[in-house]
């Protein structure tokens, strides 16, 4: 029986592919099954990918057109049979025993998401995540795929799959798979390493900065079309706000243009008011407390372009 199926997305990583498989290959869970997909690779990764094929039976091979890192996942998800499901980037690489502990913790509590720490691994340093869920999912989780496991049957039941062609992929992924779930359990031990390289997508910052604009709107739809927007609205607005202000602004600082910047950080703000022009009552910003919200309560259409400016220089 296949319990976890890992699916690997590969595109120009072979510097780092070798050891990300070979964590996998290692791992102390050995009912599993390595769905390695191929985006288009425009280095011999596939060298990297059939030594593995060629010995552990468990490993899956696959080649397609490039698509995307949302299209070789949903790509891996259609080949997927395990009882869960995982993502690993192919840059990355974990600890040998995390998805027999996460396993564990799903069989537990009969968990349809476990999530565990990670590290961001920098060329000099790491740094331990160990954000935690403490009260409220939607609020509390970490918007990353790559650092969870998920049950096959849900996302099947639901059909839901990462948005093509955008990044913050994982964004509308995890928040419209909390809207579906009925138990998430945490491992509380770091067990994948992120790894940090300054040629990254994620570290490339250009006009694409505003596909944070389409996954907030995805998500936003399809909680009115579940029928559970208003239930969940608080959470939702804290969210938008806490992107606008937070982790999208600190991207859009670092766009060289000067006049596309602008023009996005106009864009941000305005798309914050059109959805929640009365963001500031939200009751998350009020109760919890914290540098952040003291920050986001200061913000308004002057401040907001004035710390773009004092970013920008840090």
């Amino acid at each position: 029986m296949v319990r976890v199926s890992i699916i690997v997305p590969v595109y120009n990583v072979y510097d780092y592919l070798d050891k990300c498989l070979n964590s996998i290959q290692n791992q102390t869970l050995k009912d599993i099954e390595v769905i390695v997909v191929n985006d288009g690779t425009k280095d011999t990764s596939q060298e990297i990918i059939d030594k593995y094929t060629e010995v552990d039976s468990r490993f899956k091979a696959y080649i397609k057109e490039n698509g995307g890192l949302s299209d070789a996942r949903n790509y891996g998800m259609k080949k997927a049979k395990g009882e869960y499901i995982a993502f690993v980037d192919g840059d990355d690489y974990i600890e040998p025993d995390m998805y027999e502990l996460m396993y564990n913790k799903a069989k537990e509590n009969d968990s349809d998401i476990v999530e565990c720490d990670f590290t961001w691994d920098y060329p000099n340093k790491i740094i331990e995540d160990k954000t935690s869920v403490k009260e409220n999912l939607l609020i509390d989780i970490r918007v990353v795929a790559w650092n969870k496991i998920y049950k096959r049957k849900l996302i099947e039941k639901n059909n839901i799959c990462f948005t093509k062609g955008v990044r913050y992929e994982d964004v509308d992924w995890c928040y419209k798979l909390i809207a579906n779930i009925s138990s998430f359990s945490s491992v509380n031990k770091s067990l994948y390493h992120y790894i940090q390289r300054s040629n990254s997508i994620a570290n490339t910052q250009n006009e694409r900065v505003r596909d944070i604009f389409i996954v907030l709107s995805n998500t936003l739809n399809y909680y009115k079309e579940k029928g559970i927007y208003e239930e969940n609205k608080d959470e939702l607005e804290y969210i938008y706000m806490r992107y606008i202000f937070g982790s999208s602004f600190k991207r859009v600082v670092k766009i060289k243009d000067k006049i596309l910047r602008n023009q996005i950080l106009d864009e941000s703000y305005s798309s914050l008011l059109s959805n929640f022009p009365n963001y500031k009552e939200n009751k998350y910003l009020k109760t919890i407390k914290s540098s952040k919200n003291t920050y986001f309560k200061l913000m308004n259409k002057f401040t907001y372009k004035l710390s773009s400016k004092i970013f920008r220089v840090l």
